[in-house]
């Protein structure tokens, strides 16, 4: 029996081999430094590396203090105003609320094994996920890189971020 080969080399009468997908892309904006928007970032982004998708994150305004060596370790959540706290407005914004809000949060995400902020941002960075902080905002801060850990890859800018991020579904957080 002879097989017949089309001229881009598959047998006659079967279907070409699917061409490669691109490398599908995910850049995830944090642009909120409290700790209960700090985890879906970096949850997301690591659930992509995991499944090898590429991933970076775009640190911006207040989003910076995830990735301040002076505020990584300290975040609290937002408690103040947030309805999904089932607490009124005047207790939340009692001192002392919010580092009681931090200290449980804390506990149970170390109950339930949740790697801390800054192990995800050690590991995101060995994952091969690459995190930017926005120049503007650093400017606009007063940050210098130095001022960052040392996970962060680059100072770069909104335009930095559209180059980098093209083809990539974009998340804002």
């Amino acid at each position: 029996m002879t097989t017949t080969l089309t001229q881009s080399g598959t047998a006659a009468g079967t279907t070409p081999a699917a061409e490669p997908a691109t490398r599908r892309k995910v850049a995830i904006i944090c642009s909120k430094g409290s700790l209960d928007m700090a985890y879906p970032g970096l949850i997301l982004a690591n659930a992509a590396r995991m499944m090898d998708i590429d991933a970076m994150i775009f640190f911006t305004f207040w989003g910076l203090d995830i990735v301040r060596e002076k505020t990584a370790d300290k975040l609290q959540p937002g408690i103040v105003g947030n309805p999904a706290t089932h607490m009124p407005a005047m207790f939340a914004g009692l001192p002392g609320m919010g580092q009681m809000a931090a200290h449980m949060m804390k506990k149970k995400i170390e109950e339930i094994e949740i790697p801390s902020v800054r192990e995800l941002l050690e590991t995101l960075e060995a994952a091969g996920a690459k995190l930017y902080a926005c120049h503007m905002a650093m400017e606009m801060m007063g940050f210098t890189k130095e001022d960052l850990v040392p996970q962060v890859h680059d100072v770069i800018t909104a335009m930095d971020f559209f180059e980098e991020s093209e083809g990539a579904q974009i998340v804002f957080v």
